[in-house]
């Protein structure tokens, strides 16, 4: 199932190659839906999630960080970098990848990826039609149904309750969370929650950026799994 923090990212075309591929296209609303309204971008903030297998008994949970770590024009429009950082099984460190948005129309403009230990690079960002529509109706399948107090890791907040119109997801938003508004999330398949605010985020991608390379790429990953092979 989509995860809705996913996909209302309109972003992370970054991750996409091998075992850890995970890719986002950007998309361009003609007409935003109601629920696009939570992106509400703040550089220096953010929050860390913590994420539960539902139905996996003794899974260990995963952790994720969304950022906000930069501000520029983009295309002459008020852009955001938003970053996010994702464990992922063969890296012992963190992965990052950040996405330049326009929040007047939630284009991407620029996409960048890094592993742990190799340098930064810069992915094209294409998205056909198709992709722009299919973001686009996914997202209008939310509907916001009320005004919630929930209790989570993070503290208390009072919450905008959305729900999936096919009855397979809840969402629970607070404005003052950045970029998305994200304090929980609940789906058949997992739960998400925000277990800490974040204030003073910093920029985890470093070094100098270069083109995206395929070949460099997978090398990288082949180099990252033979490190994790026992001797």
């Amino acid at each position: 199932m989509k995860r809705f923090h996913l996909i209302l990212a309109v972003t992370f075309v970054c991750i996409a190659i091998g075992t850890v591929a995970r890719a986002q296209m950007g998309m361009d609303f003609f007409k935003k839906p109601a629920i696009a309204s939570l992106l509400k971008p703040v550089v220096g903030n953010g929050g860390v999630y913590e994420t539960t297998r539902e139905g996996q008994a003794g899974a260990p949970k995963s952790t994720m960080e969304w950022l906000v770590v930069g501000k520029e024009l983009a295309d002459g429009k008020d852009g955001f970098w938003l970053e996010i950082g994702m464990q992922m099984k063969g890296f012992d460190a963190t992965v990052y990848s950040k996405a330049l948005i326009s929040k007047e129309d939630f284009q991407v403009h620029r996409t960048i990826m890094q592993l742990p230990g190799h340098p930064a690079m810069e992915m094209k960002v294409n998205p056909t039609s198709q992709d722009v529509q299919r973001r686009q109706d996914e997202l209008s399948q939310w509907s916001q149904i009320g005004t919630e107090t929930i209790t989570v890791p993070a503290g208390t907040f009072v919450c905008q309750h959305w729900k999936k119109n096919d009855g397979k997801g809840d969402v629970w938003a607070n404005d003052q969370i950045s970029p998305f508004g994200m304090v929980k999330e609940v789906n058949p398949s997992s739960s998400m929650v925000l277990v800490k605010v974040i204030t003073d985020a910093k920029d985890h991608i470093t070094g100098p950026v270069t083109p995206f390379d395929p070949q460099a790429f997978r090398q990288m990953m082949m180099d990252q799994m033979s490190r994790q092979k026992p001797n």
